[in-house]
């Protein structure tokens, strides 16, 4: 939530009220949509083998840090969604755009993690 009265100094109770409605986002999330509880099911099988594949801490973070963008871009895909869908069912090209392009940058994420996996893992299977 912006500050509504210039700027007030942030101290422990902002950050954990912040802390406290991101909690609220990813569950809000897993409860409502299919492709982010997908997509965290993934991580979680796929983050240990990154770990075990991953030969230097730079590799398990490409690996890890790719999916984790994944799982973010999600989480702002489905909030672009739930705005457009809280103005109404009917059809607009603009809401229509909003959504294809929130979901291409989804795709072009898990085509990031596709070409990280595949140009760090590769190499050692040829």
């Amino acid at each position: 939530m912006a500050d509504q009265i210039g700027h007030m100094p942030r101290g422990p109770g902002r950050i954990l009220k912040a802390a406290k409605w991101s909690w609220q986002g990813l569950c809000a999330a897993w409860m409502h949509e299919s492709s982010f509880r997908l997509e965290v099911c993934l991580f979680v099988v796929l983050a240990p083998l990154a770990l075990w594949l991953g030969q230097s801490p730079v590799e398990q973070v490409l690996l890890i840090g790719s999916m984790l963008l994944v799982i973010a871009m999600e989480l702002a895909n489905s909030a672009i969604e739930a705005v457009i869908e809280r103005y109404g069912p009917e059809y607009h090209v603009l809401a229509g755009r909003a959504k294809d392009m929130g979901s291409a940058a989804v795709f072009v994420l898990m085509m990031n993690v596709l070409l990280c996996w595949g140009l760090i893992l590769l190499p050692r299977v040829f």
